[in-house]
């Protein structure tokens, strides 16, 4: 990743309580070639599959996928405490991800319309975790309405 990528990341990381920590892992994408996008699809399902658990609460990041707001995700974020979820959210690589990804995941969320780059995506995230935490802890952090 972009240094700015790792440094926006990385500054809201440090600002998450030390109990709800975050994580994140890379999965190289596809080499490309002359392989088809649903054949980089799945070589990077297979990828993220070896990456996730069993009992992981995923989340894909899918442009069709249900419109989050901040506050669902911070509802969400208090259920996934109370219950002592892990919880792996999937960010695709250029050509998305692929079906059984999808289908696999238990949630499907769309971060809007638009198609943002991934690392784009990475740092939006972070941020976005970081607010719904705030929110949830009534931290000053969102003042949003």
């Amino acid at each position: 990743m972009p240094a700015w990528v790792d440094q926006g990341v990385a500054e809201y990381a440090r600002r998450m309580p030390r109990d709800m920590p975050v994580e994140w892992l890379d999965i190289p994408p596809a080499k490309r070639g002359s392989a088809t996008p649903e054949q980089y699809r799945e070589q990077e399902a297979e990828a993220i599959k070896a990456k996730l658990r069993d009992k992981d609460y995923v989340i894909a990041l899918d442009i069709a996928g249900k419109g989050v707001s901040t506050e669902l995700i911070a509802k969400r974020f208090a259920r996934w405490q109370m219950r002592g979820d892990r919880v792996s959210i999937v960010i695709g690589g250029p050509d998305g991800l692929h079906l059984q990804i999808l289908k696999s995941a238990k949630e499907r969320w769309s971060l809007g319309q638009i198609t943002l780059p991934h690392p784009l995506v990475r740092v939006i995230l972070a941020e976005q975790l970081y607010r719904a935490w705030s929110v949830q802890v009534g931290h000053p952090y969102h003042r949003g309405g």
